[in-house]
């Protein structure tokens, strides 16, 4: 699918990145809109959206295909919303890092066989345009999840041929009820482990000067927007339950091996954590 139109509705890392690839890709007409109008400013002098919408609803008018690049609540409230404002034919997307509330509300919203649930993993601690490139979502994974309401395949595989065509992106089809357990362990959990490490810290009141690169880099999620991250841990609240959980478990095991003094226990531990990281770069 190479839309003759498109609208992204929020202009941050990633709906900018996504707006600005696509107008490289030789999309002609890019409408964007952003409830911030320093991003929207932004996105229009760098070139990244051909015009600029003073509403959502007015954004999507007349597109081919409309992005929600938006907070999780903010995408649940415009599924509904924007219904009425599609173009015949026109299909609705998305960029959550959840997928299952998403794509119930579309279904219950009757637009089932008109929207496909996205994911790509090419986010940042950044927000705003300022953190979007022109180059962000090329070659990333792209999770799509299907609301598998009749009709909607012919959706899933023009949103899937988008990605792949227009944004040069890896689409995978993945179940979103797979979708939400994997991704509170991959991504949802180091947020949050990231978020309390540093609420941690700052609870010491230590000198920022006396934090290295090692505390730097363990908390640099933490710098992501807490609009975007209460949304997200909200609405995968039960799988994070039990990744946090586990997450407990492990510091728990960590602290009894230092309140023993156990050596072994501890190179052991420390171990099998350096393995697991040293794997992800192979």
């Amino acid at each position: 699918m190479r839309p003759s139109s498109l609208s992204v509705i929020g202009l941050g890392a990633i709906g900018g990145s996504l707006a600005w690839q696509a107008r490289l890709a030789g999309v002609s007409r890019v409408i964007g809109f952003s409830p911030s109008r320093a991003d929207a400013v932004q996105a229009l002098r760098s070139s990244a959206v051909t015009e600029l919408a003073d509403s959502a609803v007015k954004a999507a008018r007349g597109a081919e295909l409309v992005v929600l690049a938006v907070p999780a609540r903010a995408t649940l409230d415009l599924i509904g919303r924007l219904r009425p404002s599609l173009e015949p034919g026109a299909i609705l997307t998305d960029v959550c890092s959840v997928k299952g509330p998403v794509l119930a509300r579309a279904v219950a919203e009757g637009m089932g066989d008109r929207f496909v649930g996205g994911h790509p993993l090419a986010g940042t601690h950044g927000s705003g345009f300022g953190a979007a490139r022109p180059d962000r979502l090329k070659g990333c994974v792209v999770y799509v999840c299907e609301t598998g309401a009749p009709g909607g395949d012919q959706a899933r595989r023009r949103i899937m041929g988008f990605w792949e065509q227009v944004l040069e992106a890896q689409p995978v089809l993945i179940d979103p009820t797979a979708h939400d357990h994997q991704l509170a362990w991959t991504s949802h959990l180091p947020q949050a482990v990231a978020s309390a490490l540093a609420k941690t810290l700052a609870d010491q009141g230590l000198a920022g000067v006396s934090f290295g690169t090692g505390a730097r880099d363990t908390t640099r999620l933490a710098a992501s927007s807490p609009e975007m991250w209460v949304d997200i841990l909200r609405f995968n609240r039960a799988e994070m339950a039990g990744a946090l959980a586990a997450a407990g478990d492990a510091l728990a095991e960590l602290r009894r091996l230092l309140e023993v003094d156990d050596a072994d226990g501890l190179l052991a531990y420390l171990a099998a954590a350096q393995r697991f990281r040293e794997g992800l770069d192979r």
